[in-house]
């Protein structure tokens, strides 16, 4: 089994912590924290110790979760004045998940950008998505 790059930060050197709490982290790609860039602004919310899925987290790392997105949004907002937000947590290897430690991810959105308005279910309401058992 792979190695966690959450749990063995070394592993993915571009990754800087942001702002945490006792039980989680806000993380961004160096790449994200440059304006002007796809995803710009955009990162992950992680709990300090390991979790699968976010159907893992106690009480209190969802709480401290909940605490750690109020200050991350502040903090976008300050410095990358987005217009909206999308959340989300991929959950399985079939929902998404790469990394399988849990994280919430936090992407700012911005009125200029070609998919300006579309949230998360713009991905999954298209015809190429309609399930083949029906």
């Amino acid at each position: 089994m792979k190695e966690c790059i959450f749990c063995h930060p070394d592993l993915e050197p571009d990754q800087n912590i942001i702002l945490s709490n006792e039980l989680c982290m806000f993380l961004q790609l160096e790449q994200f924290q440059k304006k002007g860039t796809q995803l710009e602004g955009a990162g992950l919310i992680v709990p300090k110790e390991h979790k699968e899925t976010a159907f893992d987290l106690t009480r209190d790392e969802w709480d401290a979760t909940y605490s750690l997105l109020q200050e991350v949004k502040q903090y976008l907002d300050e410095m990358y004045q987005p217009q909206g937000y999308n959340l989300g947590w991929n959950c399985g290897e079939i929902g998404g998940q790469h990394i399988f430690h849990a994280h919430l991810h936090v992407l700012p959105r911005y009125e200029d950008e070609p998919l300006a308005g579309k949230g998360i279910r713009y991905l999954f309401k298209g015809k190429e998505n309609e399930r083949m058992s029906y």
